[in-house]
């Protein structure tokens, strides 16, 4: 049977968790092989930028980091299994990719 790879990554970990678990209540429900979610490695961003626009003055530095976590599902391709999944609501800061192997 052919299995599709769901992945998803978001700023957000607690709603990335909420999604994975939708899935795999998805998956129980519909008696479909699952694997997962695998959490993949944290991407952590970091902007490390000068206070003072004219370089005068003593040197402080601004500090931002932003992760990005992700996840990693795989699930058979049943029809009905992924128009459940399909359905579910994403928000916005969640990225969703669907591949079929």
């Amino acid at each position: 049977m052919q299995r599709a790879r769901i992945k998803l990554s978001s700023t957000d970990h607690k709603v990335l968790d909420e999604i994975c678990r939708q899935i795999k209540e998805i998956a129980e429900k519909t008696g479909v092989d699952i694997s997962g979610p695998i959490p993949l490695p944290t991407k952590v961003l970091r902007v490390v930028t000068r206070k003072s626009p004219d370089g005068e003055g003593s040197s402080t530095f601004d500090r931002w980091t932003m992760k990005i976590h992700k996840r990693l599902i795989d699930i058979d391709a049943d029809e009905r299994a992924l128009r459940h999944i399909m359905k579910i609501r994403i928000p916005d800061n969640v990225q969703i990719e669907i591949q079929f192997k």
